[in-house]
Formats: structure tokens, sequence, C-alpha cells
């Protein structure tokens, strides 16, 4: 069982981030996201080594977030990881408060026990909006990730840690709107 640490967005500005999961969906052989039974969110490292229990992880996401206040992070693009399978996600825009939680989780856990894709110089901070496309829906569904033409704003407003699959939250915080 893989222990992951992320912000996700508990309000009702993801709900625009749930409508792309739907559209994404039909590109899949069933709805990714949806199955989850998880809120949108970007994670930061996502361990799956028995030296890495789910309180250490916790403490990391904890120290790193200490005094901060909800995100509000803005998506203009779809990309996508080539697989197989293809996965369609949200780009945010650059923001300096994820690298730095990133960072400070790395310092924190050996990364070398964090999953490679999560890894200093590797991590890529993605919302994910479907992990199942079918290889017969790989050109459709890159030509809708090029045609995303909107900007949408979400605030991540819950830092957790949780355990998959399938998701079970093992710890959770709400963020202040401001940081004190």
């Amino acid at each position: 069982m893989a222990v992951a640490i992320n912000i996700r967005a508990d309000n009702a500005s993801a709900n625009e981030i749930e409508r792309l999961w739907d559209q994404v969906a039909v590109f899949e052989d069933e709805p990714s996201m949806r199955v989850l039974a998880y809120r949108p969110h970007l994670t930061f490292a996502i361990y799956e080594s028995p030296d890495i229990e789910e309180k250490i992880a916790w403490d990391a996401m904890l120290r790193a977030t200490a005094g901060e206040a909800q995100l509000s992070i803005a998506f203009r693009r779809i990309r996508w990881f080539a697989g197989p399978p293809l996965v369609l996600w949200a780009e945010p825009e650059a923001n300096s408060t994820l690298g730095r939680w990133h960072a400070s989780i790395s310092a924190a856990i050996d990364p070398v026990h964090c999953r490679p894709h999560y890894r200093p110089g590797a991590w890529t901070p993605h919302c994910t909006l479907g992990t199942r496309i079918l290889d017969g829906n790989s050109k459709s569904a890159i030509a809708f990730a090029q045609s995303f033409d909107r900007r949408i704003e979400v605030v991540f407003d819950v830092i957790d840690c949780v355990t998959f699959p399938p998701v079970r939250i093992v710890a959770q915080k709400e963020l202040p709107k401001d940081a004190p």
C-alpha cells in the first residue's frame, strides 16, 4: 500500500476540475477520477517503502505547510503523460509555494524512498484529470487537451495524508484562508 501527501480542494472552486474529469472520462474505459471518490488534488510525494510510515509522511507535510494558508492556483493548460496508458492533467501556473513545500518535504524524507516521478528534479506539479485513457482514444484525448483555452482557478484548502488503493484519508488539516 502506498502513502501519499497532497493538497486538495474541498470547496466549490473544485467543480470546474470535476467537470473536466467528466469530459476526459469519455476517452477512458471507466471514469478513473470519479472512481477514486477523492477530490481534486496535487500530490507532493508517494512512498511505497516500508521505511516511510504514515506518521513520518504526515509530519513532513505539516512541517512544510506550517503557518501557510489556502492556495489559489490557476490552470490554463491541459497536458499529458504519454504512458501507457495516456494520462491527462491540468497544469498549474507557476507557483513558488508548491515548489517550496515540495523541497521541504524532500529535505525531511530522503527522496530515495519516494516514487521516481515525485523526486526533486523529476516532480511535475499536476492535477490529474484521467488515468485510464484507451490507446484508441489517445489522439482524440490529446486534441481535447490542445483545444483547452480557458482559465480555471481552484482554491486548495486542505492538506492530507492518504493510503491507496483504495484512497483512505489517514490525516487531514484545513488550511486557514489567510496566513497568520
